[in-house]
């Protein structure tokens, strides 16, 4: 599969497709896997928004187009979804989901096997840990919508039968990265958290060396 080991694991400096790699994290995971000699396509809606992507092959399509991304991901070793939506308190948002549906339709065709996906505190069993302000106050008011389509395209993921790790970053932050974060799936007792986009995009990327993840859902704090 495309350069794949048959457990999923992409041998060294796959080449990667990032999906969502115009946005804060997208970006420094783009600019972080050059940095480690890997090959990257990106995924862009127009031609201006890759222009500072240097370095990247870049391709331009809907990630909602099946066709575009199959496109996409011809020659690739693995995906990185950094797709996100802005806050959206009385529309539903289907983005998130539908993209992602389109994706794992695509990865399937061309036989590309493994997915690594950010979504975020407060999808799946991470609701409710992400503090006061988080559960009480800015996920109801501003972000129910969003994170009711997180949970489906989490869902998309769990059912594809690809290779995926689910990685959910605690509320994220611009400051320098501190080069390590604490992964967690036991989060009794964990409430709060913050993480650098550095710093998740390095983890991100560190996911498609190992299996240690592999078909689990970490989050992903300081």
């Amino acid at each position: 599969m495309n350069n794949t080991e048959s457990h999923g694991t992409p041998a060294a400096r796959p080449r990667i497709l990032v999906i969502g790699a115009t946005g804060g994290t997208g970006r420094l995971i783009v600019r972080q896997a050059l940095e480690r000699g890997h090959e990257v396509t990106a995924l862009v809606r127009s031609p201006g928004n890759g222009r500072d992507l240097e370095g990247a092959r870049i391709v331009v399509g809907d990630a909602r187009d099946g066709a575009a991304l199959r496109g996409a991901l011809a020659g690739q070793d693995a995906v990185i979804s950094a797709l996100g939506t802005p806050a959206s308190p009385f529309r539903e948002v289907p983005l998130l989901s539908t993209a992602t549906r389109a994706l794992v339709g695509a990865m399937r065709a061309e036989q590309v096997s493994r997915l690594v996906c950010i979504t975020g505190i407060g999808a799946g069993d991470s609701a409710g840990h992400g503090g006061f302000l988080l559960d009480r106050i800015i996920l109801p008011l501003l972000l129910r919508k969003v994170y009711a389509d997180k949970n489906r395209q989490e869902a998309i993921v769990r059912d594809s039968g690809l290779y995926w790790t689910l990685v959910r970053p605690a509320v994220l932050n611009d400051k320098p990265g501190h080069g390590d974060v604490r992964a967690l799936t036991d989060l009794a007792g964990f409430h709060g958290g913050s993480v650098s986009r550095e710093d998740v995009a390095r983890f991100v990327l560190d996911q498609i060396g190992t299996d240690e993840w592999l078909r689990r859902s970490p989050l992903i704090t300081w």
